[in-house]
Formats: structure tokens, sequence, C-alpha cells
């Protein structure tokens, strides 16, 4: 029997801040822009939003890099504005979610300004230190990657000693086995949920814990460095140390919502973590979702950042793997992009002009009706594509230098990868929300901190006028998703062949199925026997379905969801 919690009913919408709405117009989007937009988010039919980090920072890594935990970075405004938009969103019943940087500040933060002033300083201890290796303590403590390239070790010239950081030199880890360090995080997430917010995103928390004695990666090659996750991920005290935050918090708020950024998380880890007995989180979300066909990529090439088409039976095996685990538990998340990935309709749909809607309305429904809880990203409602490059220069994600230098090495072309990079940099998403037609798309009046693409068709002004927009498919959607068989209901994978992807939703009223064309070529699907033309409405569906007895039509992209009438009457 599936535990029912108030949050099974939320569709989340997550907001890239500097992206989303300026209105001071100096190209960075603002606290009081996403507050001049809630009554179109309302409209939508959200009721959660996501932001990410807007706390004071240096900036290196987009806010992730936090320098003061209780301070509102002035390029999104002050707290009183932040205070007017939890009111705003809480009047329209909007919950409000903040991004929690758990496992690492900035190197500017007070704390490790503290470190840096030697051995016996108090806050020393709230970070990772080591010794370095040989006679003269300068080789480094291990060969551990940091996930942006390079050793996670960076070396401090006062001590000699190096500190840790998983991220960014500027982003070193903390210390959660200090327990001063874990009642500091209690006190700054009570600060926030004192201000009315309701829950967080936990970012990266499967890092808290770490290897002691930092052991090397036994595989690596003599002065190699190589990704050590079995030493940085999901160590055996991630969970106690989440679990002891979650209870501290819910002592005081007891229906806060917690969902956990675990990258790396298996279906069994995920349901650990979002085990009220075990752990702190509500739910998680994992990274393992997209597997790619790597048999077209350079293997020569560190990291992810070639294009790659999705492998449709290894993605129907791990979505059923996640459905199956959290049947229980109201589902797990469901998303297909984010700030670190590149746009849907661009990676795993068609965004050139003939199938851009078809697919973008296709993957929205395949996704967003499974059981679990929906992650849409800004901006994914209405169609948009990745962000346009012109050139290499425009790329600021610090992976994106090693992927340039790299493929420069082994003799690519720069256009081959400014082509490489566009399809995939988590760049490519961050592109300014899409208002309008006039010149920075109605974002701003001055030209966008991260660039913008200016589109007529696809932009909120269009897309909410037409009926048979992305944005009004969305609408549909998300109020189809609301009803108890979509909210409830069990999950079924049905058998198909690869370029169709269809489930079979169920309550005790209703019988659904999704049915969903992955490709740009028609497809034909049988009815299973107790379906029929005579016997099923059509609830939602794109454009060309021809429906016929026992055989529904897909054309390019298409998707129809069907629902059996009066299936369960006496």
């Amino acid at each position: 029997m599936t535990n029912t919690n108030w949050w099974h009913d939320i569709v989340l919408y997550q907001v890239y801040p500097k992206s989303f709405q300026d209105t001071n117009n100096d190209g960075i989007g603002d606290i009081r822009g996403i507050i001049s937009r809630l009554d179109y988010l309302k409209d939508l039919g959200v009721n959660m939003l996501w932001l990410n980090p807007i706390f004071e920072s240096p900036q290196v890594d987009n806010g992730y890099d936090v320098s003061n935990y209780h301070t509102i970075d002035s390029e999104f405004g002050t707290m009183e504005d932040v205070e007017e938009l939890i009111n705003e969103a809480h009047q329209r019943d909007i919950k409000v979610i903040f991004d929690f940087v758990a496992n690492h500040t900035s190197d500017q933060h007070p704390w490790f300004k503290e470190a840096l002033k030697g051995k016996d300083n108090p806050y020393r201890d709230y970070y990772l230190w080591a010794d370095g290796k040989g006679e003269s303590g300068d080789e480094l403590p291990n060969n551990w990657q940091s996930f942006f390239g390079g050793s996670v070790w960076e070396r401090e010239s006062a001590t000699g000693q190096y500190y840790f950081h998983l991220f960014a030199k500027e982003m070193p880890d903390l210390n959660w086995e200090n327990p001063l360090v874990r009642e500091e995080i209690n006190q700054i997430a009570l600060f926030w949920l004192e201000k009315g917010i309701d829950g967080f995103r936990v970012d990266a928390f499967i890092h808290i814990g770490k290897e002691p004695g930092y052991p090397d990666v036994s595989w690596a090659k003599p002065g190699e460095i190589a990704i050590a996750e079995e030493f940085y991920a999901h160590q055996p005290n991630v969970n106690p140390y989440m679990k002891e935050w979650a209870e501290t918090l819910r002592k005081e708020y007891p229906d806060i919502f917690i969902v956990g950024e675990a990258a790396s998380s298996s279906p069994t880890l995920g349901v650990e973590y979002s085990n009220p007995e075990k752990g702190g989180c509500n739910s998680v979300i994992t990274f393992r979702y997209f597997t790619e066909d790597w048999d077209a990529k350079d293997s020569r090439i560190p990291g992810n950042l070639q294009p790659g088409k999705l492998k449709i039976p290894d993605f129907k095996q791990v979505m059923t793997e996640w459905q199956e685990a959290f049947q229980d538990m109201g589902g797990p998340t469901l998303y297909w992009n984010n700030h670190d990935m590149a746009r849907v309709v661009s990676r795993f749909g068609n965004d050139c002009e003939e199938f851009r809607e078809q697919s973008a309305k296709m993957l929205a429904a395949l996704m967003y009706l499974q059981k679990g809880l929906p992650i849409i990203m800004n901006g994914e409602e209405i169609g948009m594509k990745n962000l346009v490059f012109n050139s290499l220069d425009e790329f600021v994600a610090p992976e994106s230098q090693e992927f340039i230098e790299k493929s420069r090495e082994i003799g690519y072309t720069d256009d081959e990868i400014l082509a490489n990079l566009a399809a995939t940099v988590k760049d490519a998403s961050r592109g300014a929300m899409q208002w309008d037609q006039s010149e920075f798309a109605g974002f701003s009046t001055s030209k966008p901190w991260g660039g913008v693409n200016v589109e007529e068709k696809y932009n909120v002004l269009e897309q909410v006028s037409r009926e048979t927009s992305v944005y009004n498919f969305y609408k549909q959607l998300i109020s189809l998703k609301k009803s108890a068989l979509f909210t409830s209901g069990s999950w079924q994978l049905l058998d198909t062949n690869h370029s169709l992807y269809v489930y079979q939703r169920k309550n005790e009223e209703n019988i659904a199925l999704v049915i969903c064309n992955l490709t740009k070529e028609p497809q034909a699907f049988t009815l299973p026997q107790e379906f029929s033309l005579e016997t099923y409405d059509i609830l939602l569906e794109n454009e060309g379905i021809n429906h016929q007895d026992k055989t529904i039509h897909l054309s390019a992209y298409g998707v129809t969801i069907i629902q059996k009438q009066n299936y369960f009457a006496k």
C-alpha cells in the first residue's frame, strides 16, 4: 500500500534566478523578477519553487560557492525582497525551497579565512587538511581527482598543508565529522525555515563523508589522478549525518520537504536516503536515468561533453528499477533537465522547427505522467532549446576548458569543439528566460549575463496565447498529473519495440495508457485486449494521432494518453 504524504502532490518548478527575470536592468535576474512572475507560475499550475543559490558568493561557481549563508547576494536583491517572495508565493499556494550547499563553502567564507590563520585556529577543523607526501611534503596527499579537473588537494603557503576541495579550489569541503560544523549547518537551515521557506534541495550531500586515511586509487597509473567516487561518495556516515540534520529541523518544522542531489545514486541507495528510518530526505535526484550510447563518442576525451543518443533499452530498464523501488514511496523524482544539463528538447528531442513542439510535448508526457515528483526547469514549458553559442570564449563552465584543451590536443578543430560543447555543456541550459520577442526576450533591457535566444515562437507571450502551444500542453499535463490516477496510481511499463515508450497507470477506479513515439518515424501501437476505440477516452495528445479500432498510429514524436471508460464498473 502506497504511503501518501502531502509532497506527493508537488509539481516542482526550478527557477535559475540569474536567468529568470531582471528588474533592475543589470542583465542579471533578481528576486523581484521572480515575484513579478508568480502569477504566471500559479496559472501554469506548479505548486513549489526551487531556487538555485541566492546567498552571498564570489560567483566562482554561480552561487554554489557560498561566502555568507545568512545574507542575500546583492546581485539578486535584499532580505526584504526574499521575505516578500516567500509571502507572495504562499498567498498563491506555492511553496518555496532553497538550494542548500552543505558539502563546501567559498574560500572567502569567514570560517575558511580563520582556518588559514594556522593549525591551532579553532576553525581549522571546520575543513579537511592533510600533509603532503615525500621528504619535503610537497607531493599530493593522494591521487584523487576533483570533479572540476586537477587534484582535490590545494596547498596553502603558511603551513604547507593541503586542503580538500571536491569541486573548484575556491570551494573547500567542510569537515562533517566535526560536531561544531554540523551544529552550524543546523542553525543556518533553521534561520531560513524561520523566514518561512518550506524546505531544501540539498546540493551534493552524498559527498559529505570521505574515506578515512584518504587512500590512493589503486588502479591509477603512477603520477595520474583519478575520479575516486568510492572514496568520497555514499560513505557509511552520510545517511546518519543527514538523518541527524533533518530530525533537528523537523522537531520545529515537521512538514518541511527535503530533496537531495544524489548524482550517482542507485535505486537501492535512493530508497535508503529517502527512508525516514535511515536518512533525512523525502526524495533524491539521481543523474543515472539517462544512459547515452558511447559508441559514437571519442574515448580519448574526458568527461561527458560529447553528444550521444539516449539508449532506449537501458533507459527503460533504469526507469523501471526506480519506479519499482519507489512504488510505495510516492514514486521517484521525474525530470529531464536542470541547471547542470543541456535542455531536453535539444538533447533527447528534436529542436529543428518541424519537430520541436511535437517532441517537447511527447517528452513531457512520457516523463511527468509516470509515478513520482515532476521537476520542471524554467523555460522547459515553452519549449526552450539549448542556448546558441558562436565562440568557444562564451563557455564559462569550469569543465569546458579541459574539454577544449584535450580536444585540441588530439586534432579537433574549434568548430567541431564548439558543436560538441554547444550540445552538451550546462551553460546551454542557463540562457535567459524567453518572455517575448523583444531585443533581450523580455528578460532585461540590458544584455543578459549568460546569453539569450530571441525567438518569434518560443516565448511566453506567444505560447500562452496559442491554444496548441507547448505551454498549454504543459498546463493541461500538470492538471492531469494532479489527479488521483496520475499521482498515486500504480505504474507498469508495457513491452514494446524500442521506438515506443508505453506505460499503464492504474488505481481502484481508472486505468490509462501513456503511449509515446520516441522517433521521427511514424509508429503503430496495438492496444491491449481490454482497450478498443469505442471504450476509451482521449485525455491529451499532440498532433497527427490516428485512432483506429485496435491500433493507434502515432506521428513523428507522437503521444496520446487514453483512459478506459467504466473500466471498473460492475
